[in-house]
């Protein structure tokens, strides 16, 4: 039984083909396109996924689309009626496109696979919507290595669902209560973006960023006007202070005037205020967040939680809940956005509709490291970079790996390409730019000079899954990058007191550990624990590292500048090495050094790309 499941028109398109019950391919459109966060019908993805499983589109038994636009167009009529007469330039502007494209999605849809794959589609009989939620849920519950869950899904909005709470047992999932739009943890958070001057659905991750450099003075403020918090964590937003219903922006005049400043502009200066305010909402989001799992565990008396939905890559919200230990195990989607619902999409339709059974392991989850993108053989490298016009030297792995260690302990910036592309926004060490942590410099210098983004901005370390204790205040593992824990006191460095009263970026430059370029301003990291069951090879280069250096962890960044998608080819990664400061270039067992290249190769990436 093979099942396409596909995402679109809304966000990050993708698609995902799922044989048998079993995830074989899945990749986000953006990666073949080079258009960041791209929106369009994904034909590209399906291409890729088809090619990887050798069939075309009519060997598909069905084809899953992961919401409803039907229930999605209801939503956006009776807003517009129950706020009227606001909002009418908005209800304008949408209208024109929704009657043209949206509401007739299911045409849509068949008229975009029968032009890219073939006439001989059966819309009628194959294509099958899910709603919104669902496909999250089902996402989240079924890769998981849990015969039964509490499925906890939070983002801005699917059809009318923000937030639900499913339960799963074996190949079962139930949808058992929502929160309904206008009321959006999701869209509270994304409020928070906009008013700090960053771009929504995409500067949400810097929001949760710059939270460490300032201090939650606003919680009171937030709680008392503009959320409505329950003890079971459900609640209700006061619409006053927001436009996202009915205009073109998040906030309004209100909303400004509550905390005293007019929204930020994209260029100007971030302050100890912008810091305060994003330490606050983020505050706000664990409280809430906390809440919710606490009064599922006694709602259900689950003792595992599966996480899906925008919210739930908000990794320091996600650490307090491993923490607090609310649930004995956690699992979270590693595409927990729309991307991932074409994940689950597919497999919804393969367990709920076609009522197909389940395959539970514990040794590994079914998303299986998230390496579902496209992999490309050592003599295609060759011939691609050849193409570029690239200068390499073909290594057996014993020396590439040793070559790569010793350039990341002189502290070069490694781009390194591996294997299968990720599936999700998360580079996981198969498209990643590496870095040494132990230098005081590499957090400023990759920002800088190799992403071309805000100084501010953390790195994740990976760490060797059996050395994760010794460097982190952490029990259990993090394959997928999306929990948050203290760095281990004993690899701490004493502050002095004059660095304790500096404040916001002033305290970037203050190395806080024996591994510095990852530790946070409140010593937190983001971990990625690495596998040698999902992925050898950087496995192996992490205890090569360690060897050479006594250290297990390396700065992992994804592979791209600043407004690129992250890297999927060949091209797209020396692309990325000349545009960039980057130093060094693995790409499978081809070595490239950047002062053996051609200077007329160079690119100027600074302004080649719509900065985000």
């Amino acid at each position: 039984m093979r099942i396409l499941g596909l995402s679109a028109f809304y966000h990050d398109s993708a698609a995902a083909l799922v044989v048998d019950g079993e995830i074989v391919a899945a990749a986000q459109e953006e990666r073949f396109t080079r258009k960041k966060h791209d929106s369009n019908f994904p034909s590209k993805a399906i291409d890729y996924c088809f090619s990887e499983a050798g069939i075309g589109l009519n060997e598909v038994d069905y084809v899953a689309f992961y919401d409803k636009p039907f229930l999605k167009f209801e939503r956006l009529l009776e807003t517009y009626v129950a706020f009227a007469p606001a909002g009418f330039n908005s209800f304008r502007m949408a209208m024109p496109v929704w009657l043209r494209e949206k509401l007739f999605q299911k045409d849509l849809l068949g008229r975009e696979l029968k032009d890219a794959f073939g006439k001989g589609f059966d819309v009628e009989k194959k294509l099958l919507f899910s709603e919104h939620h669902l496909s999250h849920a089902a996402s989240a519950f079924y890769p998981s290595p849990f015969e039964d869950a509490a499925v906890l899904t939070m983002d801005g909005v699917g059809e009318w669902a923000t937030t639900s709470a499913a339960q799963g047992q074996g190949n079962k999932l139930e949808v058992m209560k929502e929160i309904h739009f206008p009321h959006s943890l999701g869209l509270l958070y994304s409020a928070f973006t906009y008013y700090t001057g960053f771009r929504v659905n995409s500067g949400e991750y810097k929001l949760m960023g710059l939270a460490p450099y300032g201090e939650p003075k606003y919680v009171d403020l937030i709680m008392d006007n503009l959320i409505d918090v329950k003890a079971d964590g459900s609640f209700r937003l006061n619409q006053d202070y927001f436009s996202y219903c009915t205009g073109l922006t998040m906030t309004n005049d209100r909303f400004a005037t509550l905390f005293g400043q007019p929204v930020r502009k994209a260029e100007d200066l971030l302050t100890q205020f912008h810091m305060d305010v994003a330490a606050s909402i983020q505050a706000v989001t664990e409280e809430v967040v906390l809440r919710l799992c606490r009064g599922l565990r006694r709602d259900t008396g689950a003792k595992n939680l599966c996480l899906a939905g925008g919210v739930a890559l908000n990794c320091v919200a996600n650490g307090k809940i491993h923490k607090e230990g609310i649930f004995d195990e956690l699992w979270i989607q590693p595409a927990a956005g729309d991307a991932g619902g074409a994940v689950g999409a597919a497999l919804a339709a393969y367990h709920i509709n076609l009522e197909r059974p389940r395959t539970v392991s514990r040794s590994m989850d079914g998303m299986r490291g998230s390496y579902l993108g496209p992999a490309f053989a050592q003599d295609e490298i060759e011939r691609r970079l050849s193409d570029q016009k690239a200068v390499f030297t073909v290594l057996d792995e014993a020396d590439m790996l040793e070559e790569t260690a010793k350039a990341l302990a002189e502290e070069k910036a490694v781009g390194w390409m591996q294997g299968r592309m990720e599936f999700g926004p998360r580079a996981l060490g198969n498209r990643s730019i590496l870095g040494d942590p132990r230098s005081e410099a590499m957090q400023k210098s990759l920002n800088l000079r190799v992403k071309y983004r805000e100084s501010f901005r953390p790195f994740a370390p990976s760490v060797a899954c059996e050395d994760v204790s010794d460097w982190f205040e952490f029990e259990g593992q993090s394959p997928y990058m999306l929990l948050v824990a203290p760095v281990k006191e004993s690899r701490r460095r004493e502050m002095t007191e004059a660095e304790k009263k500096l404040f916001g970026i002033d305290k970037l430059n203050v190395p806080r550990s024996d591994i510095p370029a990852v530790t946070h301003v409140d010593y937190s990291a983001r971990i990625q624990s690495v596998h040698p069951e999902t992925n050898p090879r950087y496995y192996a280069l992490l205890k090569r590292f360690k060897e050479a250096t006594g250290c297990p962890v390396l700065v992992n960044t994804s592979f791209n500048v600043r407004g690129e998608p992250i890297v999927c080819t060949p091209e797209d990664a020396f692309r990325c090495f000349m545009g960039s400061d980057i130093e060094v270039l693995v790409v499978g067992n081809c070595f490239l050094r950047k002062e053996e290249q051609d200077p007329a190769l160079k690119l100027d990436y600074k302004d080649a790309f719509e900065l985000d």
